[in-house]
């Protein structure tokens, strides 16, 4: 499994590519902006996009669904509980920064327990982790785990949004993303990545 990471739009979102070295066949996590850049590395790798996967519906995460969506032909992969959130500039937020999201409505709707699989090397098991949305999600693969804005290197995403829990966020992290070995990677939704053992021990959220 191959993993390369962009930073995009305003808010510094990371998308991720991931993909099968062997067939080429992908996935991009959270394309929030730039879609030129993400399409750019999309052709430079010669990959297949099979799916869109959305962390969760916030704008910084979900605002170039569309244009990937057109170019690839990717299906869009979100918790059903944030699903809402991809069709409405005021429930995504994009509303307030001036630029209204309405992307294409979802064509996959995901649960706890669910496999992503694109390849023979990449499957991603769906982590259910409210807190931050409703419908926030992880993804996680045998030595990483995709945190969207659940848990960031040193932080925690934030819970005062609609539909975030302070308490949620913290169950979340400590029952789906905790109990995984110290040396598993997290690849957050903004900022450097980081592994569960140095969160479990520095984090001071935690």
């Amino acid at each position: 499994m191959l993993v390369r990471c962009l930073a995009v739009g305003p808010m510094l979102a990371n998308c991720y590519l991931v993909w099968c070295e062997e067939t080429k066949e992908a996935l991009v996590i959270d394309p929030g902006g730039e879609e030129e850049r993400i399409l750019a590395e999309i052709e430079k790798e010669q990959l297949q996009l099979q799916y869109i996967v959305n962390t969760h519906g916030h704008v910084d995460h979900i605002a170039a669904n569309r244009e990937v969506k057109e170019k690839t032909g990717a299906k869009i992969l979100i918790h059903s509980e944030d699903a809402p959130l991809l069709v409405s500039p005021n429930l995504n937020f994009s509303v307030y920064v001036g630029i209204p999201v309405r992307g294409p409505r979802a064509d996959m709707l995901l649960c706890e327990g669910e496999e992503i699989s694109v390849g023979k090397q990449v499957k991603l098991d769906v982590l259910h982790t409210p807190g931050h949305t409703r419908g926030g999600i992880c993804l996680k693969a045998e030595d990483a785990i995709f945190t969207g804005d659940t848990l960031f290197a040193g932080s925690i995403g934030r819970t005062d949004f609609p539909g975030g829990s302070y308490q949620e966020l913290l169950d979340s992290i400590k029952n789906k993303i905790l109990p995984n070995h110290d040396d598993v990677v997290l690849y957050p939704g903004h900022g450097p990545t980081s592994t569960v053992g140095y969160e479990r021990k520095h984090n001071p959220f935690l």
